[in-house]
């Protein structure tokens, strides 16, 4: 039976669960088991008790990238990555095949009409997924929800991993960087900076910072979560990307879970204390959910095996899938 919300972009409450197992954006595995935990834990059944329609689109072959990635490792060349005048991209290969695997998948989603859920995965499948929904909704408003901003270039990341990248990806701030990966040359690069709207951010690169003063990206950190209130950033960030309408318009929702504290949200890569409060990074969705507007949703980086203790897997998990449940339609009351 329907319930909760709305969802002006999709009256007939179909859905898509598309599994984006790819591990490849960083350097730790276990990741790709996001997805797999996340329907164990029983997703896809409380999706349709909301009053959706589901259907699973798995875009790769999990067991594939992982030995490709294994493969990787254990190569005394470094493999596909690129480590040339400054310029740091490691993995690239692996990450603009599976990214373009996650394109093609959301968008056979999108142009049927049904709503795409992306399970990762790390944060990189996200260039597949907004380029995707930006093919069909090119006014879109991307809300990202994160620790990070995942905004470096490729000259400009300290590490090299690309998960740290798929925002500058996606605005196409690489395309004029002498040796820009190849396998990443596919990547449309149309995000404006003004659709964009960050909330969480707590551990922001010193280059990133100067990208996001420069193209006066709308981002919100814990201080502005701290002073004004979960419920006032979401406006405003809502308003920010849609500023000609008072915040109404489609919205894209890229959510990685370590934009909550760690404290409720323990097994994930990179995680930073002083973030979001279970409850914030839910009212989060539940705000979202209840404008009408949201067309798409990434839930990433849950790590099953970076846990300590087995409740630190349940915790995650179940966080995860709430994440997912309370954007799609579940409420308190």
């Amino acid at each position: 039976m329907e319930t909760g919300p709305h969802y002006n972009y999709y009256k007939n409450r179909e859905l898509s669960i598309v599994l984006a197992p790819f591990s490849g954006g960083q350097g730790k595995l276990g990741v790709e088991k996001g997805p797999k935990y996340m329907l164990k834990h029983g997703l896809q059944t409380s999706i349709e008790d909301l009053g959706w329609s589901t259907e699973l689109e798995p875009s790769m072959d999990e067991a594939q990238f992982v030995g490709k990635l294994k493969m990787e490792k254990d190569s005394t060349t470094g493999g596909s990555s690129v480590m040339t005048d400054g310029v740091k991209a490691k993995r690239a290969d692996l990450v603009g095949e599976a990214t373009k695997l996650v394109y093609n998948s959301v968008s056979k989603v999108v142009q049927a009409n049904r709503f795409p859920l992306t399970l990762g995965g790390d944060h990189s499948i996200a260039i597949g997924t907004v380029s995707a929904v930006l093919d069909k909704y090119p006014d879109a408003g991307l809300l990202w929800i994160d620790a990070h901003a995942d905004i470096n270039t490729i000259e400009s990341t300290p590490s090299g991993n690309l998960h740290g990248c798929p925002v500058s990806f996606l605005m196409g701030l690489n395309k004029d960087v002498p040796h820009c990966p190849e396998s990443l040359k596919w990547v449309p690069g149309n995000l404006s900076p003004k659709k964009v709207a960050y909330i969480g951010l707590r551990d922001v690169d010193a280059g990133e910072k100067k990208i996001l003063k420069d193209l006066g990206i709308a981002a919100f950190s814990m201080y502005h979560v701290d002073k004004y209130g979960i419920n006032a950033v979401i406006e405003m960030a809502m308003k920010a990307v849609h500023p000609e309408t008072n915040g109404e318009g489609p919205i894209m929702c890229s959510y990685d879970v370590d934009g909550v504290d760690p404290l409720y949200i323990p097994a994930t890569g990179t995680p930073v204390r002083g973030g979001l409060t279970l409850r914030e990074g839910l009212f989060l969705v539940e705000r979202l959910a209840e404008s009408g507007d949201l067309i798409a949703l990434d839930v990433v980086e849950c790590n099953p095996d970076l846990a300590i203790h087995d409740i630190h897997v349940s915790n995650t998990i179940s966080a995860g899938c709430a994440i997912a449940r309370c954007a799609l339609g579940e409420t308190l009351l």
